[in-house]
């Protein structure tokens, strides 16, 4: 038995596909396709919060700067404020690889919730939704190559498809 991929709720291996506590055998899955949903709108308001965190240092700087120039204050007020305010503005540059770290990571995700679907004793079941993108895509491309390899009983059988509710061979998810 050849295993294409195995974490704690899912588990494809050459003879059946495993999420949670269900279990189909491959050879009984006719037909596979995946769905994605809505976008999350949680997920797109995070990453408007991590670019207003990226932008809220450079905002501050610039005002500063704008403020020390309409005081018309002495030039010792003003090169404090301009150089309180480009300290700031610094400020930013650390805090910008965590930030573009976690907005990277949004982006692999991905912001839809994505189910895959099979057609099994005949009629369509949800075998998997997840918000994670890039974990969708493993377990998909996995019953992708562990079907390839299930012997077809008939000619229908073990086709992967695409998403929508017709089912089409494709190669990705």
């Amino acid at each position: 038995m050849t295993t294409y991929y195995d974490d704690r709720s899912v588990r494809v291996t050459s003879t059946a596909l495993r999420v949670d506590d269900r279990s189909w055998p491959l050879a009984e899955l006719t037909m596979v396709w995946h769905r994605r949903g809505s976008r999350s709108w949680r997920v797109l308001a995070g990453r408007g919060a991590i670019g207003a965190a990226l932008a809220g240092p450079l905002v501050a700087a610039l005002l500063g700067i704008a403020l020390a120039v309409w005081l018309h204050r002495s030039l010792t007020v003003t090169i404090a404020i301009v150089g309180a305010s480009v300290l700031v503005g610094l400020a930013v540059g650390p805090l910008a690889d965590v930030l573009f770290e976690h907005l990277d990571r949004s982006y692999v995700r991905g912001s839809r919730e994505l189910e895959m679907w099979a057609t099994w004793q005949g009629r369509p079941v949800r075998l998997l939704s997840t918000g994670d993108a890039l974990r969708f895509g493993q377990i998909y491309r996995a019953v992708q190559r562990a079907m390839e390899r299930v012997p077809a009983a008939a000619p229908a059988q073990n086709v992967i498809g695409s998403s929508g509710s017709r089912p089409s061979p494709r190669s990705r998810p």
